[in-house]
């Protein structure tokens, strides 16, 4: 319709709306009367209902007459000029138009969904529901869904599939089922193999079950041509006559008054058995007997006769074969190794063959612990447990806040890990048990810890008693089961560690780990992850050089006796320790030829010969039950004595070290400040050295009383008044201690400012007479001299019975020196906190000021900062790009972001990372939630503050589950009201 716009008063001409004008009354205002114009009348409700009527009818008739992208496109204007609710109006229309519950599901939900719901679903609904369209087809043809239903009926795939092929276990399903395919677990390992071993032709075995399965059904074939023999040719019922000779009514033969006996009878399968005779459980003898009965009555003919012995004879001869030997390979040994544990490197460097070993994070939990130790052993049962954690006489520091003691063992978490844990042992019947590396043995507390867990896993528990002072070296002393019978307690020599680890690797670990420890943590906190990067990279190219450059493995190809050769020629080689391998390992591969050509007697004498080799080469102390240690637990030993002696010798160590100080720094600097040509000042001297002075005094005092007391020494005896004497006189060791800083910040000071000195200290560090050691080294020496004095009186208490005079003393002395212990960890912990906050400091550019109150850095993070082009979508469909690389430094009570730079400089492998301050918020506004993994984004979280957002993303799940469980406890635990 054409419509002419002119000027006012805004005519219409006439359209095809005819009549619609002529109605109009010249009366009428001009508002009433223009109700055909551009506008609608408001004040005439009529007319503007009738004008509206017409307008729709005119724009439904345009509509009718559009096509469907003018129609498109019509909804689509009109859609983008409506509010919110009649928006809302339009999806309840088209809902009820169009409902959503007709909506294919599997269109809307994830893959995996689609596949759980139709899981639950039977063979038949499957077929019939990849008959609704492609898509379901598609889903219903999943392996997943049908491999399961094969394999638990024992119908597996006789090759392997493709990569791209779809649907090959549904039609092994439908076949098998067509053609009820079902074989016995033992057919079908004869047709495809194991599920280790692949399918091979026809071997000698497999040629036997054949030929036994052919006599089997002759014999069976017969049994049956005899049965129907007889049938037919059998006399009336009861015309059977009494044999001569038979006890009378046939009662013990036969059925009681019937006259039958089992020499006629001529339809049993088997012959029945006699009162008392053995069951006969083998499938073989079942056909025997009728044929053995047919034989004996003359009922069968000649012929059938010598088919019978015939099959017997080569059924013999197949019974009397004997099996096939089984070679049983020795179990392995488990090793958990923390990597809270000083120089673990050194540790693994020693680990012997066949020991699974587990390096696992001390900041994971119970759970994660035990997944890995689950895919490590996969399903292989070990033979022994040991564990390497630090701890002390009474727990072991598990886990980052998981420590295993007498009273935690007993929770449910721990309960738990331990019994499936120990799950994978074997039992003690068979040699199993657990090794702990802590001197659980040396303390009561500890060997209740060690009791209560062999019953709850029921496996023997076995720990060093600490015996030996060092900080790692009471490994090397006598191990126990915790056990006390009869007054005599039950000890084993160190031979539980070695069965792990070699001895030279362990006694350079439990010599050296507290000095490679101190180097190693700086080196890890600086380049951790570097090495972590380099290591995987360096063992997996060695590795790969090794088997595909130098073995050659795809060309390699040994028999089975030869492998077995060679395996027990490398273990002889490997305990021989020779200096010429190569003729070591010809000799024994020719002799192992000959033994082998000996035939059985002499392989009998070859395992006796290599049994005295092996003890012949095994290392001393190997071996338990040999030597006079092993006859310890059957006579009475003075453990007590035993204690008391180590505490004197490693007195006598501790005072030549105490001795040293003052005989190579402190009478030299003494006598250069008298000559007038000092060194250091009297002030400087005395903050130094001074307080050694006054602990020598103090402990030489109490050696030689404790050196009377041993010369005299007896079962009443008792020490634990010089103890509580040495234990009230610790008010110097304390002032000692609070001065310790200060004194390394003087010798740091004076070695900086003063040439002399540093000239003397280069002189007098680390020589013969300061024990290799250093000034500062010396100076620890009083922190790890309280650490032993603990250990020992443990000891000493614990075989001190309780009814015993030296009791009462022992446990004062013990009570005192166990609250200075944790004196002393305090110090060291404040010692560390502020040393990490100055290195913090330093490390991030632009930080401001760390050292405010109480704060503490709980944990650093390495994180990807990521950003979203859309926020309205939602976080499972929403896409992510990285930014920048970021660092997360969690203090106690804020979160500090920084912006992480990696730089490779040139002819360099060695990264440098750097940190820049980025924000800072404080934990009392901050918020994090995880992002559900997608394929657009995984191990990603959301930090929420006060005024914006940051997507964080870490390399692993563990990093991430890490980080946020340290950060809601900070959280938590972090004070309100703060700015």
């Amino acid at each position: 319709m054409e419509t002419a716009v002119t000027s006012p008063p805004r005519a219409v001409k006439r359209g095809p709306l005819g009549g619609t004008d002529s109605d109009a009354q010249p009366g009428r205002s001009l508002r009433a009367g223009t109700r055909f114009s551009t506008w609608t009348p408001l004040n005439n409700r009529s007319g503007n209902l009738q004008l509206f009527e017409e307008r729709t009818n005119l724009v439904l008739h345009w509509f009718d007459l559009w096509t469907d992208g003018q129609r498109k496109h019509l909804l689509r204007s009109l859609l983008a000029r409506c509010s919110r609710p009649q928006l809302k109006y339009c999806k309840d229309v088209l809902m009820e138009a169009v409902p959503v519950t007709h909506v294919d599901f599997t269109s809307l939900l994830p893959r995996f969904l689609s596949l759980y719901v139709m899981s639950f679903l039977s063979p038949r609904d499957l077929c019939c529901a990849a008959q609704v369209s492609w898509h379901w087809r598609v889903l219903a043809e999943q392996d997943c869904l049908w491999a399961g239903r094969c394999i638990s009926r024992g119908w597996f795939l006789p090759y392997a599939p493709g990569e791209k092929e779809s649907g090959a276990w549904r039609n092994h399903y439908v076949s098998c089922v067509a053609t009820l395919d079902r074989l016995t677990p033992r057919e079908a390992a004869e047709r495809y193999g194991t599920l280790n071993l692949q399918s091979t032709g026809m071997t000698e075995e497999e040629e036997e079950r054949r030929k036994e399965r052919r006599i089997r059904q002759m014999i069976r074939d017969k049994v049956q041509e005899e049965k129907k023999h007889a049938m037919r040719t059998r006399k009336v019922w009861g015309s059977y006559s009494k044999p001569q000779g038979a006890a009378g009514g046939g009662t013990q033969a036969g059925r009681p008054g019937s006259g039958i006996t089992l020499s006629s009878w001529p339809s049993l399968p088997w012959p029945p058995r006699a009162a008392g005779s053995p069951s006969v459980c083998l499938s073989l003898d079942r056909g025997l007997g009728p044929a053995a009965q047919s034989l004996e009555s003359g009922q069968a003919s000649r012929t059938s006769s010598e088919r019978l012995s015939r099959a017997r004879g080569a059924l013999s001869s197949f019974t009397s074969r004997p099996p096939p030997s089984v070679s049983t390979t020795p179990l392995p040994l488990l090793l958990l190794i923390s990597s809270r544990v000083p120089a673990y490197e050194l540790v693994l460097s020693g680990v012997k063959d066949g020991v699974v070993v587990v390096l696992y994070d001390h900041r994971g939990t119970l759970s994660a612990l035990l997944t890995q130790v689950e895919r490590t052993v996969s399903g292989q049962r070990a033979q022994r447990l040991g564990l390497l954690a630090p701890g002390g006489t009474e727990e072991i520091h598990l886990l980052h806040g998981r420590r295993l003691s007498e009273r935690t063992l007993l929770t449910p978490d721990h309960r738990e890990f331990w019994e499936k844990l120990c799950g994978w042992v074997a039992p003690t019947e068979e040699g199993g048990g657990i090794d702990i590396f802590s001197p659980l043995a040396a303390s009561a507390p500890g060997v209740a810890l060690m009791q209560n867990l062999s019953t709850l896993t029921g496996l023997e528990v076995l720990a060093p008693m600490g015996f030996a002072t060092g900080c790692f070296q009471n490994i090397l002393s006598e191990w126990s089961d915790g056990r006390v019978c009869s007054g005599l307690w039950d000890q084993r020599p160190a031979s539980p560690a070695l069965r792990f680890v070699c001895e030279a690797a362990l006694l350079g670990w439990c010599r050296q780990a507290q000095w490679m420890e101190e180097a190693l943590g700086e080196l890890r906190g600086r380049r951790g992850p570097q090495l972590q990067s380099v290591g995987f990279q360096a063992r997996g190219r060695a590795l790969g050089h090794l088997l595909w450059e130098e073995i050659r493995l795809e060309e390699l190809c040994v028999s089975k006796d030869l492998n077995e050769a060679l395996t027990e020629g490398l273990t002889a080689l490997t305990r021989q320790g020779e200096t010429r391998p190569l003729e070591f390992l010809a000799v024994f591969l020719k002799r192992w030829s000959e033994e082998k050509e000996g035939g059985e007697s002499s392989g009998g004498d070859r395992g006796r010969n290599r049994a005295a080799d092996d003890f012949s080469l095994a290392p001393h102390g190997s071996q338990e039950g040999v030597g006079p240690i092993a006859q310890l637990p059957q006579m009475l030993f003075d453990w007590r004595g035993a204690a008391a002696r180590e505490l004197l010798h490693s007195e006598c160590l501790y005072l030549g070290r105490l001795g040293a100080v003052l005989k190579v720094y402190q009478e030299p600097l003494t006598a250069t400040l008298n000559s007038n040509r000092a060194i250091l000042s009297y002030a400087d001297i005395h903050i130094v050295l001074s307080p050694v002075t006054q602990m020598l005094e103090l402990n030489r005092g109490f050696q030689a009383e404790l050196a009377a007391r041993l010369q005299q020494w007896g079962a009443e005896q008792c020490v634990g008044d010089l103890l509580v004497k040495l234990c009230s006189k610790l008010r110097v060791y304390t002032n000692y201690l609070q001065n310790y800083s200060t004194a390394l910040r003087t010798i740091d000071k004076c070695r900086e400012t003063k040439p002399p000195f540093r000239a003397f200290l280069k002189r007098a560090d680390r020589s013969l007479a300061t024990h290799m050691l250093s000034l500062q080294e010396l100076l620890l020496c009083p922190v790890w001299r309280i650490q032993e004095y603990v250990t020992l009186l443990q000891a000493l208490s614990l075989h001190t019975h309780s009814s015993h005079p030296d009791h009462a003393h022992l446990r004062s002395a013990l009570r005192t020196l166990l609250g200075f212990r944790d004196f002393i960890q305090k110090l060291k912990r404040n010692s560390e906190r502020d040393e990490l906050m100055e290195e913090t400091q330093k490390m991030i550019q632009g930080c401001p000021s760390l050292s405010e109150g109480n704060r503490q850095l709980i944990t650093t993070q390495d994180a990807a900062l990521l950003s979203s082009p859309d926020e309205q979508i939602p976080d499972s469909l929403r896409t992510y790009q990285q930014v920048s690389d970021v660092g997360l430094f969690l203090f106690s009570d804020a979160l500090l972001l920084t912006r992480r730079s990696v730089r490779l400089p040139p002819f360099s492998v060695a990264q440098q990372i750097s940190h820049s301050f980025l924000a800072s918020v404080d934990l009392s506004g901050l918020t994090a939630r995880e992002i559900t993994h997608s394929r657009y984004v995984r191990h990603a979280f959301v930090l929420e503050g006060p005024c914006r957002s940051w997507v964080c993303a870490t390399e692993r799940g563990e990093e991430r589950d890490h980080f946020l469980c340290a950060l809601r406890s900070a959280m938590r635990s972090a004070p309100t009201g703060q700015p």
